[in-house]
């Protein structure tokens, strides 16, 4: 993720950086560039590109912009250079820093007066974000993510603000409430697009049962609820399958939908999870599968409850937190889990293997860019329900925001 352009930099960063700015005024600038504006009736052109610093040569700064061009920006003797820190909304906590504290990869938004060429600004006010304030930040979000909540929506409640998911944990599926207000920041992923920098401002009325959604925030002491700070939603395909053919080069798996029974291209991007479930995971999961059917589910849960009971109150060092991470006591959530295993590679998929992929909905030639992609999982779907193998796929193989994609 780039620093300052990642999944909450980039809007957080522009955002604060303009409403930091309005209202400066010039300051003294360099004569060639005062020149310049007196022999024009109208009112010198000013400029506040927006970038991260590439390199610094004495007083120039070459930026490169968030449109991808360059600019050289230019510090004078009365410039100001103010660091401000990512979610401020105001300058009433920035601190003037100076030249010398500037490093290569910090985001900055420089107002000045634009030279002839277009070339070069000169600066008036620089505002900036260092590179490791905003690591310091996207490292706190992305813990806020992976410890909030996801699942697949089961109903929604525009009046109470509320919005029911099942969620998969290691004791079983369970439903949370999460609750929403005002305050809520709401996004929609956009169609065929597996990048949370791609994400919308979303409604509560674009939230559908059957969407998968993600959400940062609190859960309640039981884990049976979660006050969001914020959700991201979005329809996506569930296919679970068998790999008939993989191009590597062209970072393609072609996969037969055993949901669809068809063929399906799937495209993979620098965005997009590959991962292999451990032989020992993917036999407990397919365990519990077959335990739901035969309606041992809540027995089971029932046992595992009273064992953590018994653990933690004969003392186990840890035994508390190793369970109730991000679930609420429940179980940890399978997510988390999936999002410890290593990166696979494309080239380790193979004919024949089974795989089960959240995916974008897909465009009308029927090829889907890949959220994420799980091998290994033979055992789950010999053990899914017959004829409805789609009903094991859940959001625990989505990934969050701060991955990447998601996220």
């Amino acid at each position: 993720m780039d620093s300052g352009k990642g999944i909450f930099g980039a809007l957080t960063t522009a955002a604060i950086f303009f409403a930091a700015s309005a209202g400066f005024q010039a300051h003294a600038v360099p004569k060639r560039f005062a020149a310049n504006s007196t022999q024009q009736a109208a009112p010198p052109a000013t400029s506040r590109p927006i970038g991260t610093i590439q390199s610094i040569v004495g007083n120039l700064i070459i930026l490169k912009t968030d449109a991808g061009a360059t600019t050289d920006v230019v510090i004078g003797n009365t410039t100001r250079i103010l660091r401000v820190a990512p979610g401020q909304k105001d300058l009433s906590h920035a601190e003037t820093i100076h030249t010398r504290d500037l490093q290569v990869g910090d985001r900055i938004l420089a107002s000045g007066l634009v030279s002839g060429d277009g070339k070069s600004v000169a600066a008036t006010i620089v505002i900036v974000m260092t590179k490791s304030d905003l690591q310091a930040k996207q490292a706190q979000e992305r813990a806020a993510w992976q410890n909030g909540v996801g699942g697949l929506v089961k109903s929604v409640d525009p009046a109470s603000g509320n919005i029911v998911v099942n969620v998969a944990a290691l004791g079983g599926n369970k439903t949370v409430t999460i609750h929403t207000t005002n305050q809520t920041i709401l996004r929609r992923y956009a169609p065929d697009s597996v990048k949370f920098d791609d994400a919308g401002p979303g409604t509560m009325a674009q939230i559908r049962p059957g969407d998968q959604l993600r959400a940062r925030g609190t859960f309640s002491t039981d884990g049976t609820k979660f006050q969001a700070q914020e959700i991201v939603s979005g329809a996506f395909r569930n296919i679970a399958g068998t790999v008939m053919s993989v191009d590597a080069k062209a970072n393609t798996v072609r996969v037969m939908d055993l949901i669809a029974k068809r063929p399906v291209l799937v495209k993979f991007t620098g965005d997009s999870q590959l991962h292999k479930l451990p032989p020992l995971m993917a036999r407990g999961i397919a365990m519990r599968l077959r335990m739901a059917a035969n309606g041992q589910q809540a027995q089971f849960a029932n046992r595992r409850a009273e064992a953590m009971r018994n653990q933690n109150s004969n003392g186990a060092p840890g035994g508390p937190r190793r369970f109730q991470r991000g679930s609420g006591g429940a179980g940890e959530n399978l997510q988390q889990m999936l999002n410890r295993l290593p990166p696979l590679p494309i080239s380790d998929l193979h004919k024949g293997d089974a795989v089960m992929i959240v995916s974008t909905e897909g465009s009308e030639r029927g090829e889907v860019t890949a959220i994420k992609l799980l091998a290994g999982v033979e055992p789950i779907l010999q053990a899914a329900p017959k004829g409805k193998p789609g009903m094991v796929l859940s959001p625990w193989t989505m990934s969050a925001p701060s991955e990447g994609g998601s996220n």
